[in-house]
This record gives structure tokens, C-alpha cells and sequence, in this order.
């Protein structure tokens, strides 16, 4: 089953090591992993979506079968225009099940064909969230542990802007 295709979407704002993990691992599972940045209307982003498309492959740049793209609208569709099998997700707490279990059962079924497959992060990166990373890097907090060095970059130039 060398087709098997799998998505992992989310906003990457910015993208942190807690990705990088999971991006890594998902790609271990499936032979092509197309990790999407998305447009998030709700949500009032530090980085445009090219910008942190060009970051998220920066840091995949050494894994072959990890695509990098960026979509509007319904994961589902995505998957679909994909040809993928399963969207992965990240499960870090609690409350993160609360959102990915309702978010997988609206997936289902608006896409029967898709499965919602879930991995828990690493230790290092059980609590970490672009959104912690970017309020620590704005009060002047070192945040090197948490993102990959181009990543600290395009950060640290954001927020001296």
C-alpha cells in the first residue's frame, strides 16, 4: 500500500519543534505525508501562509516524502483533491481531545474515505504551542528550544518589525 496518502494540517504560526516531531513520525507511517498550512479566516496569524509554507519546507527540506502545501476551505475536500487516507493531528491534552474527537466525527462524515489518525508528541513537546511561543518571544523570552533555528529567524525579524 505504497499509496497510502495522509495530511496534516494546521496553521503553523509559527511552525515549533512539537511539529517537526510529529511531521517526522507521521512520515514514518505513511510513504507521503502532504503537511498544509491553512487558511484560517478566525484566527489573526503572525506569518502569511507563504511565509510559513517557506519555513515548514526549510525545516522538512531533508525528508523526501513529506510535501509541503498550503488550502482554503474544508480539510476534507483537501484530502480528497489529495487522494489521502487519513489526517493526522496531534493530541497534546485533555482539551485537544475534547476538539479533535469532535473534529474527527464531523470529518467522517463529511468524507467517509478519510480517517482522523492522532499522535501524541514527544515529551520534550507535550505543552508546546505557537501560540505560547510567539507570547514568550514578544515579552523578549528565548524560545530557541522551542523552534528550529530559521524559524527563530523569521521570529525574531517579525517581531522587530
Amino acid at each position: 500500500m505504497s499509496n497510502r496518502v495522509a495530511i496534516y494540517p494546521g496553521s503553523f504560526d509559527p511552525p515549533t519543534f512539537g511539529h517537526l516531531d510529529l511531521i517526522h513520525r507521521a512520515s514514518r507511517i505513511f510513504p507521503k505525508l502532504v503537511v498544509a498550512v491553512a487558511t484560517n479566516n478566525e484566527k489573526t496569524c503572525l506569518f502569511t501562509v507563504p511565509e510559513r509554507t517557506e519555513m515548514l519546507r526549510a525545516i522538512t527540506q531533508d525528508l523526501p516524502t513529506v510535501e509541503i502545501d498550503s488550502f482554503k476551505g474544508l480539510t476534507t475536500e483537501f484530502a480528497r483533491k489529495c487522494g489521502a487516507v487519513a489526517i493526522v493531528r496531534g493530541l497534546r491534552a485533555i482539551s485537544d481531545f475534547e476538539f479533535e474527537h469532535g473534529m474527527a466525527v464531523t470529518n467522517q462524515k463529511l468524507n467517509p474515505e478519510v480517517d482522523t489518525v492522532c499522535l501524541m508528541p514527544s515529551e520534550p513537546y507535550l505543552f508546546l504551542s505557537s501560540r505560547v511561543v510567539k507570547e514568550v518571544a514578544r515579552l523578549g523570552g528565548d524560545v530557541s528550544h522551542s523552534v528550529p533555528p530559521i524559524v527563530l529567524e523569521h521570529l525574531l525579524r517579525r517581531l522587530a518589525e
